[in-house]
């Protein structure tokens, strides 16, 4: 009689085989996480050891324009991408943190890193990097330039993670042009607590020859930027100076020593866009590549998630008829002050913030400029959300004047018993991923 057989002729079903489980880029990173006792120590020689073991990926990209900056660095580099695609260009992107998924910092060619690709490409570096120290962000730097550098593209942008000279992405020899966007007091630990050191560790991604792009600053941190410049042998174009941008009655003006632009409107909200935009233009421009006018129409044509985003899913369907719910990853004094500049034009309505912070942050800083626009305030912290400050800290930091929510799905169940308006959840980009998940709008 067969194994399988009983008595009676019966037959037992084959067993299935056992599940096996698909090893994720979460596993990989966890794994690597363990190799350095530090999450973040800004320097340059482990991320260089790693590079030259993986054939030095950083020197085989399509030109590259590098982007600093306090607030505004990821919308510049959304503008940068816009603008290339409207020419008909390949444009590779890395924008750090993610929102909702690891891939959505990779972007090649216009799509964003798939599954098997990124997880291959992780599992090759850990196999590479044989045990060394290294740290998770020096890892997922040197796994952009190796995906950059493995797919044909016209251009690509990248997006500095945390100041400048000693960040990880710093180590592009000779890029096209770099941009360095708005500068505010954040990370104080590692960039210094006055607004001149941070210039200096921003201006720190400038290269021989090569120009710098940046907006307009105050007299001090402009003459920072050019002693930077002067020494590095770059050539710094400022707003204000070398060129410049503003709206006019059918979009925006921008002119610069090659001549004037007309364009659309950008297609992010908010005022400080339009610096945002002008500073991608001024690094197209200055960088010498071919790219015609038309091409930067594109600033018209920008998304980018969690920047004053309106939401339209299942956490905006709980508010009554009449509400909007609004989204943005602003976490710094700089981006409490912009946001509030962008609540005076929300005068004609309500407006509700539901603010959740990282631990680190300044809260208090954030808040001061948002207090005397809001009709409440509620402090939040989701379950999921990474390093969330506690809510009695948020409601201290805002002098009492915010109540619990406790978490985001509560205050708006408080908000929609008052009178309708627009309900604006900020104060961290962890938290702006945790709400694009509840709400089941994916990043764009």
């Amino acid at each position: 009689m067969k194994q399988e057989e009983k008595a009676g002729g019966a037959s037992r079903p084959p067993r299935p085989p056992p599940s096996i489980r698909i090893e994720t880029a979460d596993d990989i990173l966890g794994r690597l996480e363990k190799l350095y006792p530090k999450l973040i120590d800004l320097s340059l020689g482990r991320v260089q050891r790693l590079l030259g073991a993986l054939g030095n990926p950083q020197a085989k990209l399509p030109p590259v324009i590098h982007v600093a900056g306090t607030n505004g660095k990821g919308s510049t580099c959304a503008f940068l991408r816009a603008i290339g695609e409207a020419a008909g260009w390949r444009v590779h992107v890395a924008t750090s943190p993610h929102l909702v998924r690891l891939n959505e910092r990779f972007r090649i060619a216009g799509t964003l890193v798939a599954d098997d690709a990124l997880i291959s490409v992780l599992a090759e570096i850990e196999r590479i990097n044989a045990g060394a120290p290294i740290t998770v962000f020096e890892v997922q730097a040197a796994a952009g330039y190796v995906l950059f550098a493995r797919a044909p593209a016209d251009l690509c942008v990248v997006e500095v993670g945390l100041g400048g000279r000693f960040d990880a992405t710093n180590v592009i020899a000779a890029p096209a042009a770099c941009a360095i966007t708005s500068l505010s007091l954040d990370h104080q630990d590692f960039l210094g607590d006055n607004l001149e050191r941070i210039a200096w560790e921003k201006a720190g991604i400038m290269k021989p020859g090569r120009p710098t792009v940046t907006g307009a600053h105050s007299v001090a941190i402009l003459a920072t930027l050019q002693a930077c410049a002067d020494e590095a042998g770059a050539r710094l174009l400022a707003r204000g100076r070398d060129w410049e941008i503003a709206a006019g009655d059918d979009g925006l003006v921008f002119s610069d020593a090659a001549g004037r632009l007309v364009l659309p409107r950008p297609s992010l909200p908010g005022a400080h866009q339009i610096e945002n935009a002008g500073i991608a233009v001024a690094a197209l421009r200055a960088s010498g590549l071919a790219i015609g006018d038309a091409a930067f129409a594109g600033v018209g044509e920008t998304t980018w998630s969690a920047r004053l985003q309106r939401l339209h899913g299942k956490l905006a369907a709980s508010l009554p008829e009449k509400f909007e719910l609004w989204l943005d990853g602003g976490h710094n004094q700089g981006a409490g002050v912009v946001l509030a500049a962008h609540l005076d034009g929300w005068r004609e309505r309500p407006t509700y913030l539901v603010v959740g912070m990282k631990q680190s942050k300044d809260a208090s800083g954030f808040l001061a400029p948002l207090l005397t626009r809001a009709a409440g305030v509620w402090a939040v912290a989701e379950p999921g959300q990474h390093l969330a400050m506690a809510v009695d800290d948020v409601i201290a930091a805002s002098g009492g004047e915010a109540r619990p929510g406790p978490d985001v799905a509560g205050a708006l169940a408080q908000i929609a018993a008052r009178p309708p308006g627009r309900v604006l959840v900020c104060g961290s980009l962890y938290l702006a991923g945790e709400v694009l998940k509840a709400d089941g709008t994916m990043p764009i």
